[in-house]
């Protein structure tokens, strides 16, 4: 890849980031201007493209629970949404070519059906990208979100399939017997240790589980999928997809690049595409919220999900693709499909940066039509007996929690977004409950005169940002405690009211230090002297305080 290419990308990636919108999209720009200085992507920057898929699919396989993808909310909101998607869609582009608008005069029933399924799927890179921005692949939301994609994906491999008329062999059955396999690829993951090892394996399991079923006669990115759900229970799945981040980011922006680098749109290309995003991702957006909230979601996380998959997605391109090459829909409207795809892009970012202010902003609207009944895992939060609330059970608060429980026992209560997390805490005898403290329906049950301490141990600063909004707004006037990352987050902090503010990474050391100190003074060792036996302030023992 010419370092030219890169240059751009990066500038252009930087460009998008000082607006607050996703690099994504200034990579997306990058590819059209790529375009226009006349480079072509070649099959270098196809292959960086797809690997960057694979290892994407891999990763959310590492991430992803099967059992969720059974639950209605999600399979029965992604195949209503997807019906009800393409028969609105579709009727509304034979109404367009009805009434004479351009490119939709061409369009017969089967075009128009093509154009609305690819329409209908939302972008699991996107929406992944920005999750992990926020720290939210676990939440409920997140998990929802992933599980509604998965379910698209699954469809759309179907889809590519009968339509380029690719059987699986009668080897594909043998796919049937790789959970046997399972604690092979496990027992390799925890000999692999955390260096390059790890990343090797990763990058391997993720290729091989590809091309083992493209042997077969299947879409290779299920197969690195797959590969990922073997992997999702062992310990060190979660360490895996993070050592694999960087390499996934960093060919992600293949993918990107080559959106954009095949074509330059031209006037009416950018008229069309402009009206289907912002009249058509509307709708779908409302009716994915409508759908989560009739499945019982809270109203928080249907809008959260709903607005992780406002967006158009890159199979809507490979769908349209494959429309080309069998004729059924012209060329124009795979650049059509692309631009509206950055676009949408753009406009997701926007709302998906603001997507935790929306909510306060709709919620007297949005909370009118949330059921009375909750599904399980959503039911009122019961904190028991406890003054003390850690929040957020991650390595860090858990181990605030270890030591406040040490003192004060049962008066210290834990609460994580991660239902997961939460089970394997409660099997560990935490005093741990699942709860997402952004959100106001947490609080309606706990009495805030009980609580005298709050902890925040939350990924973002926006997260504590929000819960401390919510404390306020349920009359808590207790302490306030919360870890930071970097010293303007401190200053943050402390203008919300935040009492005690802990810089993690500053004063780790001092920690560490500190335990130390205490530790030795307890035991009083002799310490060996560094001093020679010449220097006249040396010392036998050193005295710990």
């Amino acid at each position: 890849m010419d370092p030219l290419w890169l240059l751009i990308a990066l500038v252009l990636g930087l460009g998008a980031q000082q607006l607050r919108l996703p690099p994504l999209v200034g990579f997306l720009t990058a590819g059209f201007v790529l375009h226009a200085m006349g480079v072509e992507g070649g099959p270098l920057l196809q292959n960086l493209a797809d690997l960057g898929v694979t290892l994407l699919l891999f990763t959310i396989g590492l991430k992803l629970r099967p059992q969720n993808l059974l639950a209605p909310e999600v399979w029965g909101s992604a195949s209503v949404h997807m019906i009800l998607s393409i028969t609105l869609v579709s009727s509304l582009l034979m109404l367009f070519g009805l009434a004479g608008f351009g490119v939709f005069e061409l369009l017969d029933w089967r075009a128009a059906a093509i154009i609305a399924f690819a329409l209908s799927f939302s972008s699991t890179v996107f929406a992944v990208k920005i999750l992990e921005e926020r720290s939210e692949m676990k939440t409920r939301h997140g998990q929802i979100a992933i599980g509604i994609l998965i379910i698209q994906d699954l469809m759309a491999v179907i889809f590519l399939t009968l339509a380029t008329d690719k059987v699986p062999t009668l080897w594909a059955l043998g796919l049937l017997a790789l959970p046997l396999i399972r604690p092979i690829l496990g027992e390799i993951l925890q000999r692999s240790g955390h260096g390059e090892l790890l990343v090797l394996y990763g990058l391997f399991a993720a290729i091989a589980g590809s091309e083992l079923f493209e042997l077969v006669g299947m879409k290779g990115d299920l197969g690195a999928l797959v590969f990922g759900v073997l992997l999702s229970p062992h310990t060190k799945s979660t360490e895996l997809a993070r050592s694999l981040l960087s390499f996934k980011d960093l060919f992600l922006i293949g993918f990107f690049l080559s959106i954009g680098i095949d074509a330059l749109p031209g006037i009416m290309d950018l008229v069309v595409a402009a009206g289907l995003a912002l009249l058509i991702l509307p709708i779908q957006t409302l009716l994915y919220h409508a759908l989560l909230a009739g499945f019982r979601l809270r109203a928080r996380t249907a809008l959260l999900s709903s607005l992780a998959l406002a967006n158009y997605s890159e199979f809507g391109l490979i769908v349209t693709s494959v429309g080309v090459t069998a004729g059924w829909i012209s060329q124009q409207w795979l650049m059509i499909m692309a631009l509206s795809l950055s676009i949408s892009f753009i406009l997701a970012s926007v709302l998906n940066a603001r997507a935790h202010s929306i909510y306060p902003a709709l919620e007297h609207i949005l909370r009118r039509y949330q059921t009375r009944k909750c599904l399980p895992g959503d039911e009122p939060a019961d904190i028991g007996a406890a003054e003390i609330l850690v929040i957020g059970m991650g390595r860090v608060g858990s181990g605030a929690y270890l030591s406040m429980r040490e003192k004060y026992g049962d008066k210290v209560c834990g609460i994580d977004a991660d239902a997961l997390q939460v089970a394997r805490r409660q099997q560990a005898g935490y005093n741990v409950i699942a709860g997402d403290a952004e959100n106001m329906d947490f609080w309606e049950c706990i009495d805030p005169a009980q609580v005298r301490l709050v902890m925040l141990a939350l990924p973002t600063l926006v997260d504590m940002e929000q819960t401390v909004e919510r404390l306020r707004a349920i009359g808590y006037n207790g302490q306030i405690a919360a870890v930071a990352k970097h010293e303007d987050e401190l200053a943050r902090l402390q203008e919300i009211g935040v009492h005690a503010r802990f810089n993690f990474y500053a004063e780790a050391g001092a920690g560490f230090a500190a335990h130390v100190q205490q530790t030795l003074g307890e035991q009083n060792p002799p310490l060996p002297s560094t001093h020679s036996e010449t220097d006249k302030h040396s010392d036998d023992v050193i005295p710990m305080p």
